[in-house]
């Protein structure tokens, strides 16, 4: 009776927590479309996902390509088909390598930020003051940062993918000796619209998720610094997770036959 007792506690505790998920989403999402809006909270937060973030995609695409042009040009030597480098790097980049690093390196960077933020804003009471000041704290802290999630990562992504494109493209034409219009060529003859939409797709939902798991665990955090701490930590893990299984199923959707 005991064991049984357990697995009814972590049932129903698991339960518990999917619903005031559920509940918080359907808030948070309910509060994007509904006015009143606060154009300046949204602006600050696009600049802080986008511009702030911009470094740190740029660097990670740009050397994500360098290397998938060296390993693919590595792999097909031993089957004669070197010239498959510039379509393999145009199309890893674009469909899964660019908007699931970006989403993964934004979700560390900004998930983090964002569970800190509103989590200090919960244990210091700041949350309560603005329900006591008539000012929904959905509307003036989540939706702004959902809303900049949503624009802002796809803008990321498309950028990143253009640096990450340059790098395969300067280690083909530097170390590898492809020709430089031959490879451009390659590149924009096998690259289709549904490459890039599906990556753009997979960015817009992979921020929307970002924007969501920093939000929630910093909104529900409690227990002073430790709480906050275990705030960050679940929103930028809970993030990640979540990039890798929708991965998955936004590819599914899009390319399964």
């Amino acid at each position: 009776m005991n064991f049984l007792a357990i697995v009814g506690r972590v049932f129903l505790a698991f339960v518990l927590q999917v619903g005031r998920f559920a509940m918080f989403t359907g808030r948070a999402v309910s509060h994007i479309v509904r006015p009143p809006f606060y154009p300046r909270l949204i602006a600050r937060q696009m600049v802080e996902i986008g511009y702030y973030s911009l470094p740190v995609v740029g660097l990670t695409t740009l050397f994500s390509g360098m290397v998938l042009a060296l390993q693919s040009h590595t792999g097909f030597a031993r089957f004669s088909a070197e010239g498959a480098v510039a379509t393999v790097v145009v199309i890893s980049l674009t469909r899964e390598l660019g908007p699931v690093l970006a989403g993964l390196m934004v979700a560390g960077r900004i998930g983090a930020a964002m569970a800190a933020e509103i989590g200090t804003m919960r244990v210091t009471e700041q949350i309560d003051a603005l329900s006591t000041l008539s000012t929904n704290p959905f509307k003036y802290l989540v939706a702004p940062r959902l809303i900049a999630g949503i624009t802002m990562l796809p803008l990321l992504v498309l950028v990143g993918d253009i640096i990450g494109v340059f790098g395969g493209y300067l280690i083909g034409t530097t170390k590898l000796d492809f020709n430089p219009a031959t490879y451009i060529a390659r590149t924009v003859e096998f690259l289709e619209t549904i490459d890039v939409v599906s990556g753009l797709v997979k960015a817009a939902v992979f921020g929307f998720v970002i924007a969501l798991m920093g939000c929630y665990h910093g909104y529900h955090s409690r227990g002073g610094a430790q709480g906050v701490g275990a705030a960050t930590t679940n929103a930028v893990v809970s993030a990640s997770i979540l990039i890798l299984i929708l991965n998955y199923v936004i590819t599914e959707l899009f390319f399964a036959q």
